[in-house]
């Protein structure tokens, strides 16, 4: 299958745009409710002998902000505002770039120096490790592993590693490393739209119906929310890192690889008063896979 190349810019153009835009409002409100999260429970320590309620007061633009959490809202009287099309809309529209820009044609997608596979193949095994990938993380997320860090990490650490090393010996070195965000990308939207979004619905639904709410549904939210402030760092950096020049392609590789496998810590960063502090792993496993990479990527001026 091919498209009229005036076509295929114009919509790599205003794909583009689309999907970075989206992305930064999808991560400003991220990692905004992240940091209001902390400086509440920062503000509910201090009050909590006081009888009063824990408070944020900012300044912007003009005017004073005042921000409170409460366990039970006023859904009678308020207007609820939900956060989702942020994710929906950078995910629909980085697939759409996905498809456009290496499924359609195959051409960036394959390499005959790498593998002797078709086009649809690739395509199905591309589609097939974002819905595999995010069954995994589901699925290891619902069971009691979720509970040891430490496991989990190692596990995460290795199955990322794993992907990563897989997929830069069937696709061409832009296509493995694009993939790789794609799961990323994947993975944040699904928690949003099939786990986040439904638990605080049942939260709802249950404040409506006179009940108290099931905390372990406020609980998983937080949980699959905070994961999402952390795999954001590297599905950032793969976003943006077509921006790269050639001579710099090598080292762009490895810093984007070692931020791909910071899933494996996903959970052990640590939020501070000064904002949030990611602890990025460089991981030495991947330093022979760097090269493989290097050697794949097509000859273009730019990467991406």
């Amino acid at each position: 299958m091919s498209i009229n190349p005036t076509l295929s810019e114009w919509l790599n153009l205003i794909l583009r745009w689309i999907h970075v835009f989206a992305g930064i409002m999808w991560v400003g409100t991220t990692y905004y409710f992240t940091w209001l999260d902390a400086r509440l429970s920062e503000e509910e320590k201090a009050v909590r002998n006081t009888g009063e309620t824990a408070q944020i007061w900012m300044v912007h633009s003009g005017g004073f902000y005042v921000v409170e959490k409460r366990k039970v809202p006023d859904l009678v009287s308020r207007t609820l505002h939900w956060f989702r099309w942020e994710a929906g809309t950078t995910w629909l529209s980085g697939f759409a770039l996905l498809v456009l820009v290496y499924y359609i044609g195959g051409g960036a997608l394959v390499d005959a120096d790498v593998s002797d596979i078709s086009v649809s193949a690739a395509i199905g095994i591309g589609i097939g490790v974002l819905i595999v990938g995010w069954i995994i993380y589901d699925v290891m997320m619902l069971s009691p592993l979720r509970k040891n860090e430490k496991a989990f990490a190692v596990i995460a650490y290795l199955m990322i590693v794993g992907v990563t090393y897989g997929l830069t010996r069937v696709f061409s070195g832009r296509a493995a490393y694009i993939h790789v965000g794609a799961l990323f990308g994947t993975i944040m939207a699904a928690n949003v739209w099939m786990r986040i979004l439904p638990a605080q619905k049942k939260m709802i639904a249950a404040l409506n119906a006179g009940q108290k709410p099931d905390d372990a549904l406020s609980a998983q939210a937080k949980l699959r929310s905070k994961q999402n402030t952390f795999m954001a760092v590297p599905v950032v950096f793969i976003m943006i890192s077509n921006h790269f020049p050639r001579r710099r392609l090598r080292r762009s590789i490895q810093l984007g690889c070692a931020r791909c496998v910071d899933f494996a810590r996903l959970g052990r960063g640590e939020i501070h008063s000064q904002g949030v502090r990611l602890e990025l792993v460089v991981v030495a496993g991947l330093q022979k896979i760097y090269p493989i990479i290097a050697d794949q990527v097509n000859d273009t001026m730019f990467f991406g």
